[in-house]
């Protein structure tokens, strides 16, 4: 495995153990709040309230549109190989195969990668902010 996949796959490793530990406190947070508010919630819990439904929206909008982007790139990158291969099989006629195999491996590391950031630049700053908010 090359160190540039290698290094890839441990930041998506380290992003995914960040946003591990960060969601579960934020959703401790908002329910602990949502418990203690209970039907009367006041403005400050209403508005965190209605800031959490639209972050989730939001959220789920930039993941999808990163993912979807860096798929695009990956395909583009993907036909541009194999059209090569076809135009001139006698530049690498018994590395094809693997080259492709190690383009699907980045492409795959780049999509989760793309699609992880979204979600985790919100999750950890969710925590840190909520971590300095008092409950009540």
């Amino acid at each position: 495995m090359s160190y540039r996949r290698t290094r890839k796959s441990m930041q998506l490793a380290a992003q995914a153990a960040e946003l591990a530990v960060a969601v579960p406190q934020v959703i401790a947070h908002r329910v602990t709040r949502m418990a203690i508010a209970g039907l009367s919630p006041s403005a400050r819990d209403r508005k965190e309230f209605h800031r959490m439904g639209t972050e989730k929206v939001t959220a789920f909008n930039e993941v999808w549109y990163a993912m979807a982007l860096q798929a695009f790139r990956a395909n583009q990158q993907l036909a541009l190989s194999f059209m090569q291969s076809l135009w001139f099989p006698w530049a690498s006629p018994k590395t094809s195969f693997r080259k492709a195999s190690k383009q699907l491996s980045n492409a795959a590391l780049g999509i989760a990668g793309k699609s992880m950031a979204p979600a985790h630049r919100r999750a950890v700053a969710n925590a840190k902010r909520l971590g300095r908010t008092k409950l009540r």
